[in-house]
Formats: structure tokens, sequence, C-alpha cells
């Protein structure tokens, strides 16, 4: 397939079902492709990142269809760092477009960005199973410091809570559940008990 000029441009609202079907067709699950979202929640996320100075998403367009894209923000190195730095995320390119230049056409707009924000770092997050992603980004200098990992709450909440707090909550859930079934059989004898009298009234 011959190079074409990439088109690259920042996403907007009316991407959100193109961004979808790349997030369903592109990478590996993840930290590059997280669970699909509703198009109307993607519509009000890019709309939000589109209202942020310090957030961008750019795209990568074939033929005018969205084949990559790569999610930026602009934050602090770390909470005890006042030097800022370019986070990277969600860089995306379909299969068959791949070593085609658009992942480093989008990287190229971090560092454009990060220049014009008087930026000096850029970060890249990445799902540890992209073998191919880490080493595109190894290649390009990046090097490891950091891994990322993600919990759903209620089970990181259900992990934190001791053992034997864990025992107890089932207890008091199981004393808590016959004390509710014995006040329901309470009051169904008092209902049949009522009806009996009112019978024999």
């Amino acid at each position: 397939m011959s190079r074409r000029p990439l088109e690259i441009r920042d996403a907007v609202p009316d991407d959100a079902a193109a961004l979808l079907r790349l997030w369903a067709d592109a990478g590996t699950r993840g930290a590059e492709q997280p669970t699909p979202r509703p198009l109307d929640e993607a519509v009000a996320a890019l709309a939000q990142t589109a209202a942020d100075p310090d957030e961008r998403i750019v795209v990568g367009l074939h033929e005018g269809a969205i084949v990559a894209a790569l999610h930026l923000r602009r934050s602090a190195m770390s909470p005890l760092h006042s030097d800022m730095a370019v986070h990277t995320s969600y860089l995306l390119v379909l299969p068959a477009l791949r070593k085609h230049g658009y992942a480093r056409a989008l990287l190229d707009v971090a560092v454009t960005w990060a220049e014009d924000k008087d930026v000096a770092h850029i970060t890249a997050i990445t799902s540890s199973s992209s073998r191919d992603t880490n080493r595109f980004l190894a290649r390009l200098g990046l090097a490891t410091v950091a891994s990322v990992r993600i919990a759903n709450t209620t089970m990181l909440r259900h992990k934190l809570t001791p053992e034997p707090l864990r025992l107890d909550a089932r207890r008091n859930l199981g004393r808590v559940l016959a004390q509710r079934r014995s006040i329901q059989r309470r009051s169904i004898q008092r209902r049949a008990q009522l009806r009996e009298d009112d019978a024999e009234l």
C-alpha cells in the first residue's frame, strides 16, 4: 500500500461512533481498550475533552475514516512535582494500517503540543500485553518507569476488608435475614389470626 499524506486532527463529539469502532477493532483488551461505552456517553466525554484546554484526543484519518487515535493530557509529573508532562494513552491504530506512520504522526502532535505548552516531558501509558506498542515506544526512547493497574472499586473494597470483618459481615447479614424472616412469619400469623377473629364475628 502506498503511503499517502496523513490527515491528523482533533476529535470532535461527532467522531464518537467511529472512535468506538476503532476501540473495538484495534489493540487488545486492557489499558488501551476499555469496555465499550454507550454512544451518548462517548459523545459527552468527547465534548468534555474538547472543552478542556489541558486535554485532547487526536485522530488519524485514511480516506476520510478514522483509523488511529491518541489521548493527550497535560498535568503534573507526579503529586510531588511542579514540572508538567504531557501524558499520552490509548494509542490505537487499525491493524491493517500499522507501520504506515500513524502512531509516529500522532506522537509528533503530542510533542508539538508539549513544546507549545513549554512542557519538557512526555509519558505513555500502554497495555502490558501490547508488545508491538511497547517495542515501538522503546525504540523512540520512552523508558519504563511505572506499571498502571486497574480494579473495580467494589472488588477492591472487598479485598481491602480484613477477613474477620468479612466473616462478621456475613454473620450479621445472616442474622438480619433471619430476623426479617421471623418478622414476616409473625406478620403472616397475625393476619391469619385477624381473619379468623373476623370470621367468628
